[in-house]
């Protein structure tokens, strides 16, 4: 691939830069043994980015590779580097079309290396949303047409998929795939998310009645009414979010089959949540990422 502004740090350039990149950012205490945990007592090989385990009971071969979404992967380093910075740094995402042609790398190649990506920027293990009183906003929003559902026609949100977001002001944003708009789906997402000091912000949907109620305050906006905002109730921010959100799924990547559309929510929610605006620049979001790909493993047979 030939050199650019944008791609000329050598770590985007050959593998040798881009592994001791990749040992940087996941093993910054020294390697860290896959098999068995311990960290920094290990030594290089004579094959060049494997390490073997200096623990008695262990000596087992590793790579920083190893148990990460690029594990197993034929393809090149430095070119995984240059996806997770095309897909954190562009707004909208990138179409595995896209990483197809500027990878240089087989289409199905580049769908598969997009979705481990994607599964790089699934958080886990968060704290609740809206603590110390913060506001929160949720709504929700239909997407695509749910799996044995007709395509032909006009589309109710019936036959569609069933998004919820929540967004704390000034924070960041989760995304669930839900299987209807009632309380009963909707519910649990709230109890599980956020803390009980939020203030909740929504517009006028009875399902967020019964629960708001456990929450500090619920504020509502009656959308029906043609009322937006109110004071300090709106929910403006999480209706940003998914212009955002629709821009990129229909302007770039065009179709998603429902058994994907968690992965997608995650690509958004990850971008959403580490923005300029948060202080979080390019490279930062890119090493983020990449510090997401430790101990997860996505194969062909699971990756869905």
């Amino acid at each position: 691939m030939p050199k650019t502004s944008l791609f000329a740090e050598p770590h985007f350039q050959n593998d040798e830069a881009a592994r001791a990149m990749l040992e940087s950012i996941l093993w910054a205490d020294g390697p860290v043994c896959p098999h068995c945990g311990i960290v920094d007592s290990a030594y290089k090989t004579k094959r060049p980015g494997v390490y073997r385990c200096a623990e008695q009971g262990c000596r087992k071969d590793f790579s920083v590779t190893m148990k990460t979404v690029m594990e197993r992967s034929h393809i090149a380093l430095h070119k995984w580097l240059q996806a997770f910075h095309l897909m954190t740094s562009s707004k909208k995402g990138v179409s595995a079309h896209q990483l197809h042609r500027t990878l240089q790398i087989g289409y199905e190649a580049a769908w598969f290396m997009a979705h481990r990506i994607r599964e790089s920027m699934r958080a886990g293990g968060l704290s609740p949303l809206g603590g110390g009183g913060n506001a929160v906003e949720a709504d929700e929003t239909y997407f695509g047409h749910l799996e044995g559902q007709p395509k032909k026609g006009r589309l109710g949100t019936s036959n569609m998929n069933t998004v919820l977001t929540l967004v704390e002001r000034g924070g960041s944003a989760r995304s669930f795939h839900l299987d209807s708009n009632r309380i009963a789906d909707i519910a649990p997402i709230l109890r599980a998310n956020l803390s009980r000091e939020a203030k909740l912000m929504t517009d006028e949907h009875g399902s967020y009645k019964e629960v708001g109620r456990e929450f500090a305050s619920h504020d509502t906006v009656n959308h029906s009414r043609d009322e937006y905002v109110r004071g300090d109730a709106y929910t403006n921010t999480v209706e940003g979010f998914y212009s955002i959100f629709k821009r990129g799924m229909k302007g770039v990547y065009q179709h998603c089959a429902e058994k994907h559309l968690h992965r997608y929510l995650s690509e958004f929610d990850f971008r959403y949540s580490n923005r300029v605006a948060l202080g979080v620049n390019d490279g930062e979001r890119r090493t983020l990422a990449i510090k997401g790909a430790a101990g997860k493993r996505l194969t062909y047979r699971g990756r869905h």
